[in-house]
């Protein structure tokens, strides 16, 4: 026990005598030091006593479109964790292929008398869904967040990352490094997220490369947000000459660094890459990924919040709160090659590179 008491105390940063009374519920301990102590419990893995087990206010549901993608556990554990702090307790209902629907997860949810709903890049994002569903929801009085994919037609909070602006700062940071032939890689048309980032990504085009729609709406190309899917559309851009691609997430960059390899062309040297979310550990691929950063964190407690005012019964207003992208310069951008030989054809170095 003298072992346990030390551990906690020098992570909690207090004496052991002050974590034996927190410990046995004895007074004389302030509730920022208590806090403190129990956290270090939770982080060092040592089971809380059942009296000083918070009890849960009640549970609050998570739907995700999947977790394969690491932007979604990204945003599970921010909201996990506000949630946690509020002293709800997080539900993760994740969608698979061939498995539950958003309606399935949110029907089971509501037969769990949630307190309220968030829902990450859901149906809500889905132009061709239909969103009667929400209206439903809103009738059984359960409270509900958006995360990504802003409709009009469905009273909520929405919270959303400027997909404009993104792409603005993907094109701007392209354009100063000299590309002059700049692509595209996104999901589906369907989706809000993508005509915004295929909006601000034309425009961008038209302003800094005098292009005609027409000639920016050529470098656009839809695929799937898979690593499969960001090979393919990479594929097709760099053999339209391309000398560099900003794709809609960081899976479908990976998935364009796969395709310039194995065209033997090397990132950075003859194809750039720019990435959406900076999901974990994406600065340590190889090369490391040029990104726009996603705030997920702000994003996420700013849905929290929005939905602890709806459950509180004080709504915070139906309308869409916008978060700011970044920036993040890593190894996968660089200038402009100058060795592009034709718009189907390597470059002189990715040819000397591979022998070719």
């Amino acid at each position: 026990m003298t072992a346990r008491l030390a551990d906690i105390a020098a992570q909690a940063g207090v004496s052991e005598a002050t974590v034996s009374r927190v410990l046995n519920g004895k007074p004389g301990v302030s509730p920022a030091t208590r806090e403190s102590v129990l956290a270090a419990l939770d982080l060092l893995g040592y089971e809380r006593p059942t009296r000083l087990r918070r009890r849960s206010a009640g549970l609050v549901g998570l739907i995700t479109p999947e977790l394969d993608n690491p932007i979604f556990p990204a945003f599970a554990q921010v909201i996990g964790e506000a949630l946690t702090r509020q002293g709800y307790t997080p539900v993760l209902a994740t969608q698979t292929p061939g498995g539950s629907t958003e309606d399935e997860l949110t029907e089971m949810l509501v037969e769990r008398g949630v307190a309220g709903i968030i829902f990450v890049s859901g149906l809500h994002a889905d132009t061709s869904a239909d969103t009667q569903r929400y209206e439903q929801l809103r009738g059984k009085g359960v409270p509900f967040v958006m995360i990504n994919g802003f409709s009009p037609k469905v009273r909520a909070p929405f919270v959303s990352s400027d997909d404009r602006a993104a792409m603005r700062l993907a094109v701007t940071h392209l354009v100063s490094l000299g590309h002059e032939r700049i692509g595209l890689a996104l999901g589906p048309a369907r989706f809000v997220p993508v005509q915004r980032k295929t909006e601000g990504f034309t425009a961008s085009l038209q302003e800094q490369l005098g292009m005609t729609p027409e000639e920016a709406g050529a470098f656009v190309q839809h695929s799937l947000y898979t690593l499969e899917g960001g090979q393919a559309a990479a594929t097709s851009l760099i053999d339209a000459g391309c000398t560099a691609v900003a794709c809609a997430s960081d899976m479908m960059a990976l998935g364009a660094i796969r395709a310039a390899r194995r065209l033997g062309l090397s990132v950075p040297g003859d194809i750039s890459v720019v990435g959406f979310d900076d999901s974990p550990l994406i600065a340590f691929t190889d090369p490391p990924l040029t990104t726009i950063r996603q705030p997920v964190t702000a994003m996420g407690q700013a849905a929290v919040r929005a939905l602890l005012e709806e459950i509180g019964g004080t709504p915070a207003p139906h309308s869409e709160f916008v978060f700011l992208p970044e920036l993040v310069v890593r190894g996968s951008t660089a200038s402009a090659p100058q060795g592009r030989t034709s718009a189907s054809g390597r470059s002189r170095s990715g040819q000397d590179q591979t022998g070719g």
